[in-house]
């Protein structure tokens, strides 16, 4: 069996081979051939939590077992630590062990970026990012790489951090100002990616039409990035209707105050497989929250990258 560290994994990854990679398996799922079972989540010390995701697609198998610690950042310590092992469905024989931290990092991003393309997210936009994590990275990265954008705004907690990023982007091509206000450059930005783990909403009440969120920071029912005003008056597209049923703190709290209701959920499969694109005026909002087929994306690149290697 083969084994990946973090930078093979990431380096065999490109963000749109992923993102294609995941379009084509929801068009699979759609047709039953894939097997995608709810992910099992464990709680851990110190506010951790063990993620067990399998899935497959009859061709290969994927197992990712990662865990989750937020308050890892106060220690200096990685977020998201995993594994994900790759075998043949059809014997059981390993292939590949890759980097589980790298594959969530890198599939999130895409996944982002997908729907980011399907759903008209404007591309001579400037970017602005909430949070200076591995996410932040990963989807500074992937909009730049698939909606050719070249400059944005950072905004985190940890100005440090953010300046450490933002001088790391830049030697990528991607010219980073550091801001403390985020409110002075809403008018200005119509891509906006949060990837905090933040219990209160970061964005304001109000955006303008067509802005395009990406929230994909909020992952427990009581995080929440955006506001429940917020969400009342936008479009709401979801990657996964169980998972952010069982996740996504947002929409998990605006449903509870009324400002929000499932059956006006978009999910990606629609966008994707159907075409739809959530109608009326107002912000659209990607909510993601992962699931296994995902992974199975990154896993589908990763074999295929494995199998084309001199």
């Amino acid at each position: 069996m083969r084994q990946l560290d973090t930078e093979q994994t990431r380096a065999l990854l490109d963000y749109q081979a992923v993102a294609d990679a995941c379009a084509d398996l929801l068009m699979l799922a759609r047709q039953g051939k894939t097997v995608c079972p709810p992910r099992s989540a464990m709680p851990l010390a110190k506010d951790g939590t063990l993620l067990l995701m399998p899935a497959t697609d009859h061709t290969i198998a994927i197992t990712k077992l990662v865990t989750v610690h937020p308050l890892n950042v106060e220690a200096s310590l990685p977020t998201i630590q995993g594994e994900m092992v790759i075998v043949d469905a059809a014997n059981g024989k390993r292939l590949l062990l890759a980097d589980g931290a790298a594959v969530s990092a890198r599939r999130t991003a895409a996944v982002s970026l997908l729907a980011a393309q399907r759903l008209g997210a404007r591309r001579d936009s400037p970017i602005l990012v909430y949070g200076a994590g591995t996410q932040a990275q990963v989807h500074l990265e992937a909009f730049q790489a698939g909606l050719g954008i070249t400059r944005g705004y950072i905004v985190s907690r940890s100005r440090d951090r953010a300046e450490a990023l933002a001088k790391k982007m830049h030697k990528q091509g991607l010219n980073l100002e550091v801001i403390d206000d985020p409110d002075a450059v809403l008018n200005e930005t119509k891509v906006i990616v949060t990837a905090t783990t933040s219990n209160t909403p970061v964005l304001p009440e109000h955006l303008s039409n067509n802005t395009f969120v990406a929230a994909v920071g909020a992952f427990r029912p009581q995080m929440a990035e955006i506001p429940p005003a917020l969400i009342k008056t936008s479009r709401i597209v979801i990657d996964t209707e169980e998972g952010a049923k069982d996740e996504a703190g947002d929409l998990i709290q605006a449903e509870q105050q009324g400002q929000f209701e499932w059956s006006k959920a978009t999910t990606l499969e629609q966008v994707v497989c159907d075409n739809v694109t959530p109608q009326g005026e107002g912000a659209i909002i990607f909510k993601s929250v992962g699931q296994s087929l995902w992974d199975l994306a990154a896993a589908r690149v990763l074999v295929d990258a494995m199998d084309r290697a001199p």
